[in-house]
């Protein structure tokens, strides 16, 4: 997969660190020099820009990437400009990174939902979540074992968790499944909301666009998610 990453501070150059050694092209954009020198023989690429400034975002191959992280920390106002800009040019998924709750609200309100903490989440972490596609969430157990939160695709849909042998086929174990209902924040703003319904049993049923939450180990998770995404594509 392709990533730019917009600001190259301790958490944006540790995960395009992680990326790149999994096999990602990235693309790291910074307005200090330094932070390019840095990381520069670390990723696929290095850019010195201005990420406020049209002109020079223009010049981003935007339209081939796959994931644009925000991940400017230190100056609030460059991060939400930045951010405006990649929704303007109508980028594929946009992922915010913030530091305040109104920092937070104002990307929701202008559409960004994707949210890092770094303070509270890892860069490893989110490495391993956008390496997988499919993920909505991931936990790390240890270097091999992972628990995930992943959408349920159509083609389990009105099956039960026996039906579908998913311990049998490849080793991993659904804990449980959550119910995701669309409401409005404070600003307005469409946000999911997850409702966790206890503990899954065999004759649990599941739902396309429900959430299941897996555990195994991330080569076996890897391998589902994958059969998942070769299904939709061949549709």
């Amino acid at each position: 997969m392709k990533y730019i990453i917009i600001g190259l501070g301790k958490f944006g150059s540790a995960l395009g660190e992680k990326l790149t050694e999994m096999g990602n092209e990235v693309i790291g954009v910074d307005i200090r020099m330094n932070k390019i020198e840095n990381i520069k023989e670390k990723i696929t690429h290095a850019i010195n820009l201005d990420a406020t400034d049209p002109e020079a975002v223009g010049n981003l191959p935007l339209k081939d990437a796959d994931v644009v992280i925000i991940a400017i920390g230190e100056n609030t106002g460059s991060n939400i400009m930045a951010g405006a800009l990649m929704q303007k040019m109508q980028v594929k998924r946009i992922i915010g990174r913030v530091v305040d709750p109104l920092q937070k609200t104002v990307l929701e309100a202008m559409g960004i939902n994707e949210i890092i903490h770094p303070e509270e989440e890892t860069a490893e972490r989110w490495a391993k979540r956008l390496n997988l596609e499919g993920v909505v969430d991931s936990f790390e157990l240890d270097g091999s074992y992972s628990i995930v939160e992943t959408r349920i695709p159509k083609e389990y849909h009105d099956k039960s968790i026996k039906e579908l042998e998913i311990k049998d086929q490849f080793n991993i174990i659904v804990l449980t499944t959550m119910k995701v209902k669309n409401e409005k924040n404070e600003m307005g703003v469409d946000t999911d909301k997850s409702t966790v319904q206890g503990i899954a049993r065999a004759d649990t049923k599941l739902y396309k666009d429900e959430i299941m939450v897996l555990y195994g180990h991330n080569k076996d998770i890897k391998k589902l998610l994958d059969e998942h995404r070769k299904f939709k594509e061949g549709m």
